[in-house]
Parts: structure tokens; sequence; C-alpha cells
């Protein structure tokens, strides 16, 4: 390993304490980048301190930032989002279907618009891609993240983030049924003049085993006027069905299907 003058690491010491970057410093120095970082740790524990990652996440540092992309991520969090926080390693996943690019590019844009820092990847599986942001911030700006499933446990939203959902309602739902909803054409059987006649229907369709969750969606489409019914599965309410035409037209104006 080259060795340095005790004179050039103490220059970068002081370049460093005044918020020079790593990099800069070592550019400035023609000292290896790695070495720069060294030294720099090395000063910490000197001097006792603990290092904090630089964050811009909207709760810690009160900024403001992009309400409608928090609203959509908040739905598509809901619905196929989970946050694993441990001690090396924090990040938030929104799974989406490999043949939906649209909706995968939307994930990334709505997570890169709500914290701008944290770096933004896909991990490619069968038939799936998890999009992937990596920061413990996370946590602070999805509070409803913890331990277990997220239907085995209470889902409130704090007043801060009611407030967004009360001015940004589209798309919430919009994220919740890019999640885990879905469009689909129903049909059924008519007589018209003594002939039956196969008859066909748009229907949108949200699908969660959180009666919160689901008291979410409901609560925010009767807020617009959307007329929904409970279908039950084995007995359990887990899906929403809108059907009525009007409702499924406005719908596929603010909503529409995922793609």
């Amino acid at each position: 390993m080259e060795q340095h003058s005790p004179s050039v690491r103490a220059r970068a010491l002081a370049l460093m304490r005044q918020g020079v970057p790593n990099r800069t410093v070592a550019g400035q120095l023609n000292v290896p980048y790695g070495t720069i970082g060294w030294w720099r740790s090395e000063d910490r524990k000197a001097r006792g301190e603990t290092y904090e990652k630089p964050t811009d996440c909207p709760v810690c540092t009160g900024r403001e930032f992009d309400q409608v992309a928090y609203a959509y991520l908040l739905g598509l969090y809901l619905g196929d989002g989970h946050i694993i926080s441990k001690s090396k390693q924090h990040h938030l996943s929104i799974y989406c279907n490999a043949t939906q690019t649209g909706l995968i590019a939307a994930a990334e844009d709505a997570m890169r618009k709500v914290m701008t820092r944290p770096s933004v990847s896909q991990r490619h599986r069968p038939g799936c891609v998890e999009v992937k942001s990596y920061t413990r911030h996370w946590a602070c700006v999805l509070p409803q993240h913890g331990p277990g499933k997220k239907h085995e446990r209470r889902i409130a939203l704090e007043p801060w983030q009611q407030e967004i959902v009360d001015a940004h309602p589209w798309e919430f739902i919009r994220g919740l049924i890019h999640s885990d909803g879905c469009r689909l054409t129903n049909w059924t059987t008519r007589l018209v003049g003594g002939e039956r006649k196969r008859y066909e229907y748009p229907r949108y369709f949200f699908t969660s085993a959180s009666d919160d969750i689901r008291g979410l969606y409901t609560d925010t489409l009767d807020k617009l006027g959307i007329a929904w019914t409970h279908c039950t599965r084995n007995g359990n309410p887990y899906d929403i069905s809108v059907a009525r035409k009007a409702s499924v037209a406005l719908l596929d104006a603010n909503v529409g299907p995922k793609h």
C-alpha cells in the first residue's frame, strides 16, 4: 500500500471537516478514494462521532415532497409492497408482473420522486419484477411497516397520510388497483325476444385479506362517489367489486388497467 506523509493526511482531514466530499479531496490530493474514506472513518472514531448517512427523508427533514407520487406509492405498498428493516438491510420492495412494464416504470418513478437520494433497482424473478429502493427511512415514510403480515396487524393512516390521500384520492386508488386489483370483463346471459344472448360488461376488482386496507379502499371510493359491493371468497369478504356502468367509467377515466 502506498504510504502518504502526515502532512497530506492532515490536509485531507482539514478539507473533509470543511464539508468537501471524499471524491473531491481524493482528486485534489491525488490520493486513492478508498484511502480518503478510511482516513475519514478513523478520524470520526478518534473524535467519537457516529456517522449518519445523509437523507432526504421528508419525515425526518420536514422537506416538501411530491405528494401525488406519494399517494400512488402508498397504494402500491399497501397492496403488493413490503419493507425489510434489519441492522444491515433496509429496503422497500414493490412486486410487479414482469409483463406490465408500465407498472414497473411507474413504481420506480414514484420511489424516486418521493425520495431522490436512495438507489432504486430491479430484481428479476420468473414472471415477476421486484422494484427495490434502499434506505432505512422508508419505514419513516411508510409507518404501516411492522412485524408480520399486513392482514395480521392493524393498518391505519397517520393524520398527515390521510391528508395526502384526501387531496389525491385517485392516485391512492390507482396505486391500490395497480397492486392488488384488476380490470376484467365479466359475462352473463339474458333473454332478449325469447332468445338467450350473451352480455359482457367490464368490472374492477380489488382483493385484500386485510379488513383495514379494504376499508381504506372503500372509504376512498365512497368519497369519490364510486358504487361498490363485497364479493365473498370461501365465506371471506376479500374482494371488492365495482361493476356499475357509471362507476366503471370513472375508474376507466382516472385509473385504467395495469399495463
